[in-house]
């Protein structure tokens, strides 16, 4: 007698580990996540919902420091992950007064036409939302047409978007400021101090030195332009520009 066929019936939940109950449920709760199911002893699970997809946590391992950022994950595939970023900042915003875009938890920056954002919970673990149809070209590693500059400003955004390692990309971008700015257009440079603004923000390192960069530049009404369609998403964009 043959054995039953397989059918496609699947659902897949993604398991977290959850350093803290009453930290997570605050974060997801804040969120507009449903807690299906809660439970802290005789160990943790948490159930949680939000549209059409489910979180689940379990038990941290022993010794999890969910600073290092290496907790778990889950991919969320989307149609367009736009709406989804504006609903969790809109929900910050409501919850915390601001949108949480430094240490735990947090989300990244959202770029317009960008195919991916992340959630970063308070115990490390990272939600991706990545749009279901990802251009198949987009360079993983950064484009290997650009030079000097704009190659180093290609590389942080694949840093930031795709590896969620703003560290990484302030070092980079400071290096390849010194290294090649001279050598750089105005606009380039410029939009190069103003990720760098951003970062330091983020990382909550010192600002002064590229706002001071900046304001020296002497940019033009077009420049100022070029750089606002450019770079219109970073909050304070404004009020760096000279």
């Amino acid at each position: 007698m043959s054995e039953p066929a397989v059918r496609p019936n699947e659902t897949t939940v993604p398991l977290m580990p959850c350093s803290s109950v009453e930290e997570t449920l605050t974060f997801y709760e804040a969120l507009g996540f449903e807690a299906t199911y809660k439970q802290s002893k005789p160990y943790v699970y948490l159930a949680l919902q939000w549209s059409g997809f489910q979180l689940h946590f379990g038990p941290a391992p022993k010794g999890l420091d969910p600073a290092r950022e290496e907790s778990g994950g889950c991919l969320v595939m989307v149609g367009a992950v736009a709406p989804y970023h504006a609903a969790f900042v809109a929900a910050m915003r409501r919850a915390y007064g601001k949108v949480l875009s430094s240490g735990l938890p947090r989300i990244t920056r959202y770029r317009p036409g960008a195919s991916r954002f992340t959630l970063i919970d308070p115990s490390g673990n990272s939600i991706i939302f990545i749009q279901r149809d990802e251009p198949a070209e987009l360079e993983y590693g950064g484009s290997k047409k650009l030079t000097g500059l704009a190659k180093a400003l290609d590389n942080a955004r694949i840093l930031r978007e795709f590896k969620n390692d703003d560290l990484q990309a302030f070092r980079a971008l400071k290096s390849a400021v010194r290294r090649h700015g001279a050598d750089a257009s105005v606009v380039d440079r410029a939009i190069a101090l103003c990720h760098l603004i951003d970062l330091a923000m983020v990382l909550g390192e010192p600002t002064d030195p590229w706002l001071a960069d900046l304001r020296d530049l002497g940019l033009t009404i077009d420049d100022r332009q070029r750089i606002e369609s450019e770079l219109g998403h970073l909050p304070g964009l404004q009020e760096w520009l000279p």
